[in-house]
């Protein structure tokens, strides 16, 4: 009876579930204590005008976005900035290509986050034909040097490439397909490029054999388990960003002033009703 208590209070403190990912209260213990630390570096950021850019890149369903908002749910968005550009307009195609990526590059103070990035160049539009071989091939040789000179300029800059399995992948871009809350992250690119896999694959290693440079390293992350992954991105971008958490001044909230002569309106307001537990809409 003890040993079976035993093993019954093992597991229920035990981080992973039967399937060996990571718990959820273990999740949110950990993500609470990284949110804190993203704090600091926000703080850091604003106080030593330091420039930070960090590109997320990987196969469709790999979990970048979830991985993006993991980092960005307890931060300003003034700081830390997401960039997720559009399809390029018949202006921007004419442009030089990274021309629209470096408008968004960092000022002092600033956190810029790419979902999806100039690499672009190198995966969605060599697979999909709307890069030629030329213009691949030309980007490849650029990106290193234009890369030097961002960390040159003294831009910390951090590489992720989220790798996620052919089943997982399925797994997730199926439930995409019952999900409401999830039918935009299907498009039609989606589904052309789930057929695309080895394109896909050699692409990324042709990418990773020409711009994984000394100065701007690629770093993989496997995201089968979403969880794990989110937290190991984490940490690991922090080791990287050499911040130093301010000193605070002990904060104490003023006290309020006196209503005075000051009389609530008599104004009808326009008060949202309580409709918790009804349907989202009506009829």
């Amino acid at each position: 009876m003890l040993q079976a208590k035993r093993k019954a209070d093992a597991k229920a403190a035990s981080p992973f579930k039967p399937d060996g990912k990571l718990s959820r209260k273990a999740y949110e213990k950990a993500l609470f204590d990284l949110h804190v630390e993203l704090v600091k570096v926000q703080m850091w950021a604003k106080e030593t005008g330091a420039r930070v850019c960090i590109v997320f890149e990987g196969r469709d369903g790999a979990g970048k976005g979830g991985t993006i908002k993991a980092i960005t749910e307890r931060v300003s968005p003034r700081v830390f900035r997401v960039v997720a550009l559009p399809a390029p307009t018949e202006r921007e195609k004419s442009q030089m290509y990274v021309q629209r990526y470096m408008q968004h590059f960092p000022a002092a103070g600033e956190i810029v986050i790419f979902d999806r990035s100039w690499y672009n160049r190198a995966g969605v539009e060599r697979v999909m034909g709307f890069a030629n071989d030329e213009q691949v091939h030309y980007f490849l040789n650029m990106a290193p040097a234009v890369e030097k000179a961002m960390v040159d300029a003294g831009i910390i800059l951090l590489k992720y490439w989220l790798e996620v399995s052919m089943d997982e992948q399925t797994r997730r871009l199926e439930a995409r397909i019952d999900d409401g809350r999830k039918l935009w992250k299907l498009s039609p690119m989606d589904l052309k490029s789930y057929s695309r896999w080895y394109d896909y694959s050699r692409a990324r290693d042709e990418m990773f054999k020409a711009t994984d440079s000394s100065w701007a390293p690629w770093y993989v992350v496997h995201s089968d388990d979403k969880k794990r992954a989110r937290l190991n991105v984490i940490r690991h971008l922090l080791h990287h960003i050499p911040y130093k958490a301010p000193k605070r001044e002990k904060i104490e909230l003023p006290k309020r002033q006196k209503a005075g002569d000051y009389v609530e309106p008599d104004y009808p307001w326009k008060v949202i009703p309580d409709t918790v537990g009804q349907p989202p809409r009506a009829g």
